[in-house]
């Protein structure tokens, strides 16, 4: 599995090869500026884009013709007769995940039913093919864990791959065979995003956050139901998640060189150094001191 990552302490950009004709492209843009990314597409891969929060405009044609993204929308872009290339603009506040995926590999996944899709039809081998719609809640919390993996990095390539291949199969489900009764709170598409609404509080506040019951009642949801909820989006409790996020950002801050380790503390929400250092290193298992040193080696 091949990586691209690029990151500063406001946005992230990484690149993954999952298998051969494969590949998911995050983008998280936490600056207040537009970023724009560009990257050579063959026309024979699917181009699946999902906006999980905020916008994002797609160039073509050398920017003669654009399409918006808005945000909780999906785009299916597929065009065998001409090259495709990506060339988007994420704009401030935003999150981008887009997956690529070979006609080949599409249609080793879906032989048995390419007279239900339509662009692998017949009749509709050899035409383009571009399809907006709706971010499902299902689709959402596949797209949250995508975006927030927390886990061992040795687990990386086979969880991603799990999630793309769960992720396209919900983006073509037959809403009326969708199976709800596996996570009855998804059904409900407002409590979704009221838990979105939540995880956007706590990481706006980071260094004064609210307690969960000052949370649960901001966002209008039950204390369980915050608990519940926020576990099975984003796989972690509330403060867990915050806590990861926090020294990443923290992580992030130090590799600038511009802050110093009291500075850093002060930013994520540590009145006291010691707090901050024992914080470090309880994530990354050395000190902020030791880790800039480390990075000043390499």
């Amino acid at each position: 599995m091949k990586t691209t990552e690029k990151n500063n302490a406001e946005s992230s950009f990484h690149v993954v090869d999952i298998e051969e004709g494969f590949k998911i492209l995050t983008y998280k843009n936490e600056t207040d500026s537009v970023q724009k990314t560009e990257r050579d597409v063959h026309r024979n891969f699917i181009q699946f884009h999902f906006c999980v929060k905020g916008s994002a405009k797609f160039n073509f044609n050398e920017g003669r013709y654009a399409l918006n993204l808005a945000d909780e929308k999906a785009l299916l872009l597929y065009n065998p007769t001409q090259e495709l290339p990506l060339n988007v603009e994420v704009s401030s506040k935003s999150w981008l995940v887009s997956v690529f995926v070979s006609i080949k590999k599409f249609h080793g996944l879906f032989s048995e039913e390419a007279n239900y899709i339509d662009f692998l039809k017949e009749d509709n081998r050899d035409k383009k093919y571009y399809q907006e719609l709706n971010i499902s809640p299902s689709m959402a919390v596949v797209l949250s864990q995508i975006l927030n993996f927390n886990l061992h990095p040795s687990v990386k390539k086979i969880y991603l791959k799990g999630k793309a291949y769960e992720l396209i199969g919900l983006y073509f489900n037959r809403p009326e065979e969708a199976d709800v009764e596996q996570c009855p709170f998804l059904v409900d598409e407002d409590n979704v995003r009221r838990i979105r609404k939540a995880k956007e509080i706590i990481l706006n506040r980071m260094a004064e956050p609210p307690t969960l019951q000052e949370l649960s009642d901001e966002i209008g949801l039950s204390l369980k139901k915050l608990k519940e909820g926020f576990k099975e989006i984003y796989g972690d409790t509330v403060f867990g998640f915050l806590f990861d996020y926090k020294m990443d950002y923290a992580r992030k801050l130090l590799e600038t060189g511009q802050h110093n380790v009291n500075e850093v503390g002060l930013r994520v929400g540590y009145s006291t150094a010691s707090h901050f250092i024992a914080a470090f290193k309880k994530k990354f298992g050395t000190t902020p001191k030791r880790y800039i040193q480390s990075i000043n080696l390499i």
